[in-house]
C-alpha cells in the first residue's frame, strides 16, 4: 500500500497521514520536511525530487503533500490517493487554529523553522491567506487530475468530512494484519 494524501493547506493532511501510516505500518513521508530547508529556504527542485524519489522506494508508505513538481515521481509509485476535500469552513478553522497555536507556542517545524505571528497573520506570505486563496483552485486542480486519466492505476478516496476521514482510517486499520 502506497498512499498520497492531498488537500488544501490546513485540511489535516499531516495528522491524517501519520494515522494512516501507523494503520498500514508504513513509512510517513512529509513533503514539507523534504522541501523546506532552514530559514524557510526552498530546496532546489532537483534536490527535492531526489529526496522524494529516495523516500518513496519502499512498498508501504504514506506521502503527505501537494507538490506538483514531484507528482510525476510519487503518483506513478502510489496505489491510492486520499483527497481530504473538506468544506472551506472546516479547512479555514483548522488552519487558523493550527497557525495561531504554532506561532504563539513558537513550535519548531522542519529544520528549525517556525511560523511567526506577524508572518502568519499580517503578510502576503500568510499560510492562512494561502489556504484561503488556493482552496477553490485546489478543488478544480485535483478534480482535473483525477478525470485526466493520467493516473488511472490509482484508487481514489475523496473524503468530504472529518467523520468520513475517521471512518476511512478505522476501516484501513481493521484490514491491517
Amino acid at each position: 500500500m502506497r498512499y498520497v494524501v492531498i488537500g488544501t493547506s490546513g485540511s489535516g493532511k499531516s495528522t491524517f497521514s501519520r494515522s494512516l501510516a501507523e494503520a498500514i505500518r508504513g513509512q510517513y513521508i512529509e513533503l514539507d520536511r523534504l522541501h523546506w530547508a532552514p530559514h524557510w529556504t526552498e530546496r532546489p527542485d532537483s534536490e527535492f525530487a531526489e529526496a522524494v524519489a529516495s523516500n518513496t522506494e519502499g512498498n508501504t508508505w504514506v506521502v503527505d503533500g501537494n507538490y506538483a513538481v514531484v507528482r510525476d515521481i510519487v503518483w506513478p509509485r502510489a496505489t491510492h490517493v486520499v483527497w481530504l476535500n473538506f468544506s472551506r469552513l472546516v479547512v479555514f478553522s483548522r488552519v487558523f487554529r493550527r497557525t495561531l497555536r504554532r506561532s504563539l507556542r513558537r513550535e519548531i517545524l522542519w529544520h528549525g523553522n517556525r511560523e511567526s505571528f506577524v508572518r502568519s497573520f499580517f503578510t502576503k506570505d500568510s499560510i492562512i491567506l494561502w489556504s484561503f486563496s488556493t482552496y477553490r483552485k485546489n478543488q478544480l486542480k485535483y478534480r482535473a487530475v483525477r478525470e485526466s486519466g493520467a493516473f488511472d492505476h490509482l484508487q481514489w478516496h475523496e473524503l468530504r468530512t472529518p467523520t468520513e476521514a475517521s471512518h476511512f482510517l478505522q476501516a484501513v486499520a481493521d484490514k491491517a494484519p
